[in-house]
């Protein structure tokens, strides 16, 4: 027999972010091609990519992969994948000719289910910008367009267990461990751990975090 699935009410209206969302010291926006210098500062960066599934890239790996993401800007479909630039005002580029501030980090909403209204967040920041509560901040933005605008019931993060700042960090925005998987990745030459966690909408929406 068949395994039953249950399936919940549908994403009731697709999400498309074209225009930037700015929070109370960030700026939440579509990647451009200027912000290669940036991007790559990061792709590049031992510490960025270290608990992270890929490899460190090179300039011209940061550059396909970054074209990539600027056409990552849409959620309807199971699959779909959003990813903004965490830009701080004020900060200058590392590409002098840029319009913009520093692309200091990457925010991203993987839609995993759309009958389940299941997704999943992530987030990756400089470590030169650590420490200050900008991942933090851009992950509250992120979750109010998880929940808010596209109607998800359920926003999971997969972290490597290791990862000891990002547990906190989730546990911050309100989210609760859910499990630890023993050795359930082969990542980097060894078994890796894995930590789960989640929160709810309703448990969202009646969080101090939120600006619902």
């Amino acid at each position: 027999m068949k395994p039953r699935v249950l399936r919940g009410r549908p994403i009731p209206t697709p999400v498309r972010i074209r225009e930037p969302i700015v929070t109370q010291r960030l700026v939440l926006r579509p990647y451009t091609a200027a912000d290669l210098d940036d991007y790559a500062a990061m792709q590049g960066n031992d510490e960025v990519v270290r608990y992270m599934l890929w490899p460190l890239r090179t300039r011209k790996q940061s550059a396909k992969h970054l074209a990539r993401r600027r056409r990552q800007t849409r959620l309807q479909h199971t699959g779909d994948f959003l990813g903004l630039a965490i830009e701080l005002p004020g900060e200058p580029s590392l590409n002098p000719k840029s319009r913009s501030g520093r692309v200091i980090g990457d925010a991203s909403l993987l839609l995993r289910s759309v009958g389940n209204r299941q997704v999943e967040i992530g987030w990756v920041l400089h470590p030169d910008f650590g420490g200050k509560g900008y991942a933090t901040e851009a992950s509250r933005a992120m979750l109010d367009i998880a929940i808010g605008r596209l109607g998800a019931h359920r926003v999971m993060a997969q972290l490597d267990a290791r990862n000891t700042g990002s547990a906190a960090m989730a546990e911050r925005l309100g989210m609760r461990r859910e499990g630890l998987f023993r050795e359930d990745l082969w990542f980097k030459g060894a078994w890796g751990d894995s930590l789960y966690y989640a929160i709810l909408d309703e448990e969202w929406t009646a969080s101090p975090l939120s600006s619902g």
